[in-house]
């Protein structure tokens, strides 16, 4: 069953496809398992990030980001949690000299859905508003960055996290206006868009629509044997006309799939009849 912290994980591997940053996710970062939910490593190679979403300009050499979706709570504990995943971390990069490690090389972040309200009341004094739905939260001697997806501005940098925004209107925004990377992982949209049901959002019909327009569009950018690779008949005729799937399948996958009315209506009546006297003689 696909989760909420799969749908965001994935999400962001294909927003930092092809840039200069390598998404590790549920990153094993101590001797016994602790699954950090996205590490984020800059690279040597890649194509250089210009413009990123909110709350994520200060991206460092190594970023380590704990997420919490709609009906989870970001609270203190779960930024002590953080914090140790990140002092995990450095030992694991240097074991000897883990404590040398300069700070600058690092940054934490903590995103959720939902504006952090059980925090203690030391952290809430030491959260600082940068901009609409992004925070910076003093300790020790380090900034963790919180980002509250449900605040951010509906801009199109920003589409990849009105996706998770636990809202009908943002989901609607960024499912528009995100630019997939990786064209089949736009598939992702499809469970998301059951999963905010599943919690009573009200989503709208069109969202269903605007999911089929955007499938079509990015499979009809891809070679027809690309398109159709894997993908069951059933599935194949929703998206493309029976002209269309006549043309890149079998005969005999068609005639096992499709009734002979969906073939025959691709033909008109003088073509069926000179094919039959064809076959008459």
């Amino acid at each position: 069953m696909i989760d909420w912290h799969h749908l965001f994980e994935w999400t962001l591997v294909d927003y930092f496809t092809g840039s200069n940053y390598r998404v590790d996710l549920e990153k094993d970062i101590s001797v016994k398992p602790q699954r950090l939910d996205v590490l984020l490593i800059e690279k040597s190679t890649g194509t250089l990030l210009t413009e990123v979403p909110d709350g994520l300009e200060n991206l460092s050499r190594h970023n380590l980001l704990t997420y919490k979706s709609l009906r989870e709570t970001l609270d203190t504990l779960v930024i002590y949690e953080l914090v140790s995943y990140y002092v995990n971390y450095r030992k694991l990069l240097d074991h000897k000299k883990w404590d040398e490690l300069p700070n600058s090389e690092f940054q934490l972040y903590a995103v959720t859905t939902r504006y952090p309200r059980k925090f203690s009341k030391e952290f809430e004094t030491q959260l600082e508003k940068q901009k609409a739905g992004v925070y910076d939260l003093k300790h020790g001697n380090h900034t963790i960055r919180v980002i509250v997806l449900s605040e951010i501005q509906k801009t199109p940098k920003n589409a990849v996290w009105q996706l998770f925004s636990s809202q009908a209107k943002g989901f609607d925004f960024g499912s528009e206006h995100y630019q997939w990377r990786y064209p089949p992982a736009i598939a992702l949209l499809n469970p998301l868009f059951k999963l905010y049901r599943q919690e009573g959002i009200n989503m709208s019909y069109t969202i269903e629509q605007a999911y089929r327009e955007c499938v079509r569009d990015t499979l009809e950018s891809l070679p027809p044997e690309e398109r159709l690779r894997g993908m069951p008949l059933p599935e194949i005729i929703n998206y493309f006309s029976p002209a269309e799937v006549i043309k890149q399948l079998s005969p005999a996958e068609v005639v096992k799939q499709l009734s002979l009315d969906d073939i025959f209506q691709q033909f008109s009546k003088e073509e069926i009849e000179e094919h039959l006297a064809k076959l008459k003689q």
